[in-house]
């Protein structure tokens, strides 16, 4: 064999050397044939020739699956003898095309082996037995070996219709000694989902045999669909479910040529049978990358049967929603006109007594959120046109100084509290300083949410070194395998959806993705365009506040306050795009001087005031793009890590995660029920007088218990809302106003202003 793959080797570069040097070599063949044509297509066949045979073993095998897969006729004989007939042929070769034509079957095992052992933690002593259906040549069990012991598997049955295939499975078992494992030859449970002819009668059989609690059902398979009907079977389908018109005109036909149905009616039965867990819609890019790009799915699910009171309650009575609907009670008042009347038709011919067993649940399905597994930290929502104004999160980190915020929450185990998503790393804070009954962190971002919950599953989920890498260092080479197999049984479907899509994230620096990336990477260049990149780093390890200040005087600060610098800050779209500044909030602060100035009066006071190298970390992360053990928020400290993941994550149950503006939240939410507000400078964000802020704060007002604190940042010195929360009755104190560019409010020293409303006791 070695000597044949090298004889293949000097083949493939003797077809490459003729190509290469095709002119000389085809004047030579022309001056004895006597045609350039002729020349012409020895040359390009015979170096074809040579190249092919050079390349049989790996061509092979997808040169006899496109022969055996031209659209022929199968005969109109039963589904056992149309499947012999058409894999006969290419059963020895299967592995190794589908492989490359139906991706995602790595991933779905990786799921499957990581939910099953979340299943197990929850339920241990409980068999297992694994029911691999139109399985083929077995290919699957020994990939599912990779991710969880078969042999941990008290049974696993391997149900086909495909001779062919089975006699390869037969073998492979054979070699590797698993006696656990039995082939069985069965009609209606055969191959792939799309082949088999009674579909729905299999997914009823499933569904009977489940295990209500402890049962999961995985799918990986080709599919078409068109708009969904409603924005609850959207959320269930997934991001990406639809499939263009030619796509799915095209495919269908297709795969009809050979007996296979991708019928969306299909993936929308078993999405309406079985409740789901996670989902993710791709497309295979095979052979050429760009045109050929089949649609599949991964889709996890479980039996619709399973106790979901643990989350019915998170969403209806902690979240205050609706099952099946994502928002709060409508506050308009339906006229008596609208009421529809009984309808008169007469006296039953059926009796009303009707058997327990006779009575058919056809409700919908409820949210992926209600059939997850552990934590019920993400609040389902409907996908509307604002969300999809977000692209990905603005913030990947968290401006605001929890410090300072703690100093006047005085928050205790007994308070409930609602802050701004953000990155979350001041969310995490709380949770680690005083760990409070509920924190409720809400966000129009979807993506922002998205991050938020990847921290918390992974606290939950990995090792400090694994979880500082991510979030500390920004990087982690095997991201990706930790999301599969740790991370994606603690995640919502939606996340899981973004951070399989985006993947690459952690690759080399986390920091620098998302809007706020931007920032990060301008002042990268900036610095290095101003030859200050070792002043910078030498800021952050600098040992003493002089040395700081030095080195902010008179190298940094001239790069970061030039003119150039300062018109690029400027710009309203920089502001926004970059810095996550809005329009609204740019004016508030202009009023109070110019760009120059303000940039002036937050970074003066800080080289003089905080250590960056031993605590303030804000800007360290800015100038180096990734945190250090020394200089990180509290979740990324050893400390705050095991905090939030004793006892089996207890500080992280008080996290519920709402994808909603903050006064859609406050109407769900009882009377009384919060104590505690932490808003940023959300409030910034709206124009002067609007009657949204008044509406929210009017809701703060009904919500808060009296003696609750809310806190705001602003960019401005006199924020307009002040008069607001007086009016609705709040006792307003500044807590710090910047006048200068001499002393720091805090370590981040951004905005101009810290508030703190009180709603009075009786």
């Amino acid at each position: 064999m070695p000597q044949l793959a090298s004889v293949r080797a000097l083949l493939l570069v003797g077809g490459v050397v003729t190509l290469y040097y095709r002119r000389p070599l085809g004047k030579a063949i022309e001056y004895y044939t006597g045609s350039s044509l002729i020349a012409a297509c020895l040359i390009l066949v015979g170096s074809l020739a040579v190249v092919l045979l050079a390349l049989h073993d790996t061509l092979h095998p997808y040169f006899k699956f496109i022969w055996h897969c031209i659209p022929r006729s199968l005969g109109s004989a039963d589904q056992e003898t149309r499947l012999d007939k058409f894999y006969r042929g290419q059963a020895d070769v299967y592995d190794t095309t589908r492989t490359k034509l139906l991706r995602g079957r790595n991933t779905m095992l990786s799921l499957t082996a990581s939910h099953l052992r979340a299943v197990q933690a929850r339920h241990p002593g409980q068999r297992l037995v694994w029911v691999d259906i139109g399985g083929g040549t077995g290919h699957n069990i020994e990939l599912m070996n990779k991710h969880f012991p078969v042999s941990s598997f008290d049974a696993v049955y391997l149900v086909d219709l495909c001779e062919p295939l089975l006699d390869i499975a037969r073998k492979r078992f054979a070699s590797k000694g698993w006696t656990n494992v039995t082939v069985l030859r069965q009609d209606a449970t055969e191959f792939s989902l799309p082949r088999i002819p009674n579909f729905y009668a299999l997914l009823d059989r499933i569904d009977y045999v489940l295990c209500p609690e402890t049962g999961l059902v995985s799918v990986v398979d080709f599919y078409t669909s068109g708009k969904q009907p409603s924005l609850h079977e959207k959320a269930i389908g997934g991001t990406s479910k639809e499939c263009g018109w030619l796509s799915r005109w095209f495919w269908q036909i297709w795969f009809d040529f050979d007996h296979v149905s991708l019928s969306p009616h299909r993936r929308d039965y078993l999405e309406y049978k079985f409740g789901t867990i996670k989902t993710y819609n791709g497309r295979n890019r095979f052979v050429i990358p760009f045109i050929v790009r089949i649609p599949y799915y991964i889709w996890l699910g479980r039996s619709r049967s399973c106790d979901v009171s643990r989350f019915c309650h998170a969403f209806e009575v902690e979240g205050g929603n609706l099952i099946g609907n994502c928002s709060p009670f409508s506050f308009a008042t339906i006229k008596e006109s609208e009421v529809i009347p009984p309808l008169e038709i007469g006296k039953p011919v059926i009796d009303n007594a009707i058997r327990a067993d006779a009575v058919i649940n056809i409700t919908p399905p409820l949210s992926s959120f209600h059939y997850q597994l552990e934590k019920p930290w993400r609040l389902p929502y409907y996908e509307q046109p604002v969300h999809e104004e977000f692209r990905t999160f603005i913030y990947s980190f968290t401006w605001e100084d929890p410090f300072e915020d703690m100093k006047y929450l005085d928050l205790g185990h007994d308070d409930s509290m609602l802050v701004i998503t953000s990155a979350g790393d001041n969310a995490l804070h709380y949770a680690i300083a005083a760990q409070p009954k509920r924190i409720h962190c809400v966000d129009m971002n979807p993506c922002q949410g998205h991050l938020l919950e990847l921290k918390l599953a992974a606290i939950n989920t990995l090792e400090f070194e694994d979880f500082f890498a991510l979030f500390g260092k920004g990087c982690h080479p095997n991201f990706r395998t930790l999301l599969d197999s740790r991370i994606s049984p603690l995640l919502s479907s939606i996340a899981y959806q973004f951070w399989h899509i985006n993947d690459q994230s952690f690759s080399s620096a986390f920091y620098l993705n998302g809007y706020s990336g931007l920032a990060l990477r301008l002042a990268h260049f900036i610095f290095s365009l101003a030859g200050v990149s070792a002043d910078a780093e030498a800021l952050c390890e600098a040992g003493s506040l002089e040395e700081q200040e030095r080195i902010w005087n008179k190298k940094l600060k001239p790069v970061l306050l030039n003119p150039i610098v300062v018109a690029i800050l400027k710009s309203p779209i920089f502001c926004w795009n970059a810095l996550g500044v809005p329009m609204n909030q740019r004016k508030m602060l202009l009023k109070d001087g110019s760009i120059y100035e303000f940039v002036r009066d937050t970074f003066d006071p800080l080289p003089k005031s905080w250590s960056f190298r031993d605590g303030a970390y804000f800007y360290p992360l800015t100038l180096r793009g990734h945190y250090t053990p020394t200089s990180c928020p509290a979740y990324l400290t050893q400390t705050g890590f095991e905090t939030l993941k004793a006892n089996d994550g207890m500080a992280t149950d008080a996290f519920r995660l709402h994808t909603q503006s903050i006064s859609n939240v406050l109407r769900g939410l009882t009377t009384w029920s919060l104590t505690r507000a932490v808003i940023m400078d959300h409030l910034d964000w709206f124009s002067e007088d609007s009657k949204d802020v008044d509406d929210e704060i009017k809701e703060f007002a009904r919500v808060l218990a009296p003696g609750g604190i809310l806190l705001w940042r602003s960019a401005g010195r006199r924020p307009w809302y002040v008069k607001v929360f007086e009016r609705h009755g709040f006792v307003v104190t500044p807590l710090a106003i910047r006048s200068g560019p001499e002393v720091a409010l805090d370590r981040v020293n951004m905005y101009a202003s810290f508030w703190r409303a009180v709603k009075p006791v009786p």
